[in-house]
């Protein structure tokens, strides 16, 4: 399949936001179309015709499937079986179960390490980060994205409650809808900063940090990034893109 050509525009973000709000109602729609984007995105970055890409925490393998249709050679790696077969009830072809934090895969044995919004979503961010280096050939890129906790979505289907703390917002959340959330603090869901990421990513002499920039956001708005503060509210989800030493 031949991706879309990637342009960074404000009708690109403006199109995002909008699907977003059929994440719950519609998946198939938002993460398909949120799929394409991010192929289209990576693609700016390395040629994925043939290459080898760990998809990790892939889920139901929604990116996955658009990596394969650009003609990658792609591994889904999630530790939720239940997760993996949420679309169609089995566990897709070329998925492997087993943890971001300990990756079931040799040392520096893919061309791509990819992960969209997984990170916040572990106990070890960092550990998870080092493994997606560790697999990553030298010359190979890592694709690592995801919501960082002060951003307006930061406790996700708790937000914004989550200003006032991750614990009562989950509380607040069980009173109102009566059931836990899916993203429960301190289980399943872990406060990461714009600034530990990048403090991660610079300190490291075994990568090198081509890019990090907001994600869903404009070009022109990749410089709320370099300012501290406020960079934890308005980045919403950084995109950090590295290539191994």
């Amino acid at each position: 399949m031949q991706t879309e050509p990637f342009r960074a525009d404000l009708a690109r973000s403006i199109r995002l936001f909008r699907a977003f709000r059929k994440e719950q109602t519609d998946p198939d729609y938002f993460y398909g179309l949120l799929a394409r984007d991010t192929v289209a995105q990576l693609g700016t970055y390395t040629d994925l015709n043939g290459a080898l890409v760990a998809d990790v925490g892939g889920g139901p393998g929604y990116f996955t499937e658009v990596l394969r249709a650009a003609g990658a050679r792609a591994i889904c790696i999630d530790c939720d079986a239940g997760e993996m077969s949420a679309r169609t009830g089995v566990i897709p072809d070329g998925s492997v179960l087993g943890s971001a934090l300990d990756l079931p895969l040799r040392t520096g044995s893919v061309d791509v390490c990819f992960s969209s919004n997984v990170l916040e979503h572990v106990p070890d961010p960092w550990r998870m980060a080092e493994e997606m280096v560790r697999v990553t050939k030298p010359g190979g890129i890592i694709y690592l994205s995801f919501t960082n906790w002060l951003s307006p979505w930061g406790g996700h289907e708790t937000s914004p409650w989550h200003y006032l703390g991750g614990r009562f917002a989950a509380r607040r959340y069980e009173r109102r809808y009566g059931r836990p959330p899916k993203n429960l603090y301190g289980t399943t869901l872990f406060p990461v900063s714009v600034s530990k990421a990048l403090a991660w990513a610079r300190r490291r002499p075994d990568v090198e940090l081509i890019d990090a920039r907001p994600r869903y956001h404009p070009r022109w708005a990749t410089a709320v990034v370099h300012l501290p503060g406020v960079r934890e509210f308005v980045t919403w989800n950084l995109l950090l893109v590295l290539r191994r030493r």
